[in-house]
């Protein structure tokens, strides 16, 4: 019986090509202004390579993640709007793109076609176009690749288009590697609710890997970071009844994305996180993020998440791409 019936495994192979094509696809979207910040419109899978390019770059403006219907309120003629959606249908970023055209605000347009693109060539709109047939959690790789460049040609970012090109290359020649790490790491936490720890420098790295376990695995998942967690959710592990503590203990496990290169201190509260959990019977994974730029271990972390999710599908015997509650919610919310 085939599971991966629409071929996940390949997109996760080639995910590393997307880095050149989305340069590639921003190459002559140019916009000029005195930009006071940055605001860009998306939710869901459109909306991870913001985090991811957040976690990474830093500019010289502030950037602004609105996962909502319309504008912020600061949002004015000082914005850079930039609005993604890789079906280009998304009914809150829809809205988000009808409000900046009707306020004759300076956008840019970021989409694989639908609603969007007609949006853009109606009202001459810069639109960069993804290409079509993944999953939105897929295309990442585009879309980080696209707004950098859509940056760098603002004169927001300085040109890291090289590093970028060299950072797919990494990823292809270990990309095997860590296919096999990853299905190592899911034969450990198959059948269970994982929940992902890390710094904070790894925070976004940490939630992207709930976010496909929820729908690459179809299972529930949770993330959060040190030190705050140390303040508050790690209070939640200290359960006195001992039926409840067994149930838990079978059901939840934690898995660390550890840097080596990680603060001291950080380092130190992992450990000790551990020991404490481990008294509950909960077992704990670490995962260590590989060495190189920061930019090579929050890809790389990435695409091992994605292969750690698509083994714990496989695992289950669920296809890894549909998530058919969201399209069912989608078609409900149109009635």
């Amino acid at each position: 019986m085939i599971i991966d019936k629409q071929n996940m495994r390949q997109v996760i192979i080639d995910s590393p090509l997307q880095l050149k094509i989305g340069l590639d696809i921003a190459e002559t979207i140019k916009v000029s202004g005195d930009f006071k910040n940055i605001i860009f419109c998306a939710i869901g899978g459109s909306a991870l390579p913001i985090n991811v390019l957040n976690s990474i770059i830093k500019t010289t403006i502030p950037i602004y993640i609105h996962r909502d219907y319309g504008l912020p309120i600061w949002a004015d003629k000082d914005s850079l709007i930039i609005c993604i959606s890789y079906s280009g249908n998304t009914e809150e970023c829809l809205s988000s793109l009808k409000e900046a055209i009707d306020k004759n605000l300076k956008v840019i347009v970021v989409s694989s076609g639908g609603k969007f693109e007609e949006l853009a060539k109606q009202n001459n709109i810069p639109f960069a176009k993804l290409p079509l047939g993944i999953q939105p959690r897929c295309a990442t790789g585009y879309i980080f690749s696209a707004i950098t460049k859509i940056l760098i040609n603002a004169g927001i970012l300085k040109d890291i288009s090289f590093e970028i090109l060299d950072l797919a290359g990494d990823l292809k020649n270990i990309n095997l590697e860590l296919e096999k790490e990853g299905k190592k790491i899911a034969s450990k936490i198959t059948k269970k609710v994982p929940i992902v720890y890390s710094s904070n420098n790894f925070s976004t790295v940490a939630r992207i890997w709930k976010i496909k376990f929820n729908e690459n695995s179809k299972i529930p998942a949770f993330f959060n970071y040190f030190p705050e967690l140390n303040h508050n959710e790690m209070v939640g592990f200290t359960m006195k009844n001992p039926k409840f503590k067994t149930q838990i203990s079978k059901l939840l496990s934690v898995i660390i994305l550890r840097d080596q290169a990680d603060h001291p201190r950080i380092l130190k509260r992992m450990q000790l996180t551990t020991k404490l959990i481990s008294k509950t019977g909960i077992k704990t994974n670490f995962v260590e993020i590989k060495k190189g730029s920061l930019m090579f271990k929050v890809f790389s972390t990435l695409l091992l998440g994605d292969w750690v999710s698509y083994f714990v599908a496989l695992n289950q015997k669920i296809d890894p791409t549909p998530v058919k509650m969201v399209e069912d919610f989608k078609k409900q919310m149109s009635k």
